[in-house]
């Protein structure tokens, strides 16, 4: 049988972008997300892609509701041989730390951070139970941003919770790696989705005043290529490290 993979925040960006990516490295999907909006696009395009296609409403920031979303998901193909998270949340607005408020604090944390965990371990649990089917590379894959390490004074709490993302990719490496699964922190850059959409202009404007070496925005594909990439296993003897895919824009310049 073919590997499946949970893929939280499918309906658009970069979460279609990895399921489709998925599906062309042979995954059958499970695809979840908070709304059905843009899911029938999904689904079209990973079956074009030759893969089955599952879809679950699911909100990751709902920790009490993950059991019953992890019991469906692997019911849906079997099992589950990769978890992509990548349901998140912005900063409804963009302003001085000293602005932040507790209700936004609260918001990115419990979703960004305290969700993946919970789910992560959720499905991780049932990765490294008896009889759990292993149909291929094993992984858990969390998508983090270079805000992980790249301070962003306007939106504090989203970069502490993506830091926290960085850590958790860290932790669950150390807890399966003898289970034979490994983990994967990607940190993507100016990636042009609908999160970043308020944005476009001024993004655009500092990467054609050369911010990143490669003068283009990412696209979530780029994102969706990363992650499937690792997730098929090309990267086997690696285990919670980070890979920014950011046209470079964290590489040390002067």
């Amino acid at each position: 049988m073919k590997p499946a993979a949970l893929v939280t925040g499918a309906r658009r960006g970069i979460g279609r972008a990895t399921c489709v990516a998925l599906a062309r490295k042979g995954f059958d999907i499970v695809g979840a997300d908070i709304s059905e909006d843009g899911v029938d696009e999904t689904r079209a395009l990973v079956r074009d892609a030759g893969a089955g296609f599952s879809f679950l409403s699911a909100d990751v920031g709902d920790v009490d509701a993950h059991g019953a979303l992890v019991d469906a998901a692997w019911a849906a193909f079997g099992g589950i041989e990769c978890l992509a998270n990548i349901a998140g949340v912005q900063v409804r607005k963009r302003q001085d730390m000293l602005e932040t408020t507790p209700e936004s604090w609260d918001r990115l944390l419990d979703i960004n951070a305290r969700g993946v965990f919970f789910l992560s371990q959720a499905v991780a649990k049932r990765m490294i139970a008896d009889g759990a089917p292993v149909r291929g590379h094993r992984s858990l894959c969390f998508v983090s941003s270079v805000n992980s390490v790249m301070a962003s004074l306007n939106r504090a709490e989203y970069c502490v919770s993506k830091a926290g993302v960085t850590m958790i990719a860290k932790l669950f490496a150390l807890r399966l790696a003898r289970h034979g699964i490994n983990t994967y922190d990607i940190q993507p850059g100016m990636i042009r989705t609908d999160m970043t959409r308020e944005v476009w202009d001024s993004y655009a404007a500092q990467i054609e005043g050369g911010l990143t070496p490669i003068p283009r925005w990412g696209e979530p594909e780029d994102i969706g290529g990363a992650i499937a990439t690792l997730a098929a296993g090309a990267m086997p003897f690696s285990t919670g490290h980070s890979f920014p895919v950011d046209g470079g824009l964290l590489m040390p310049r002067f």
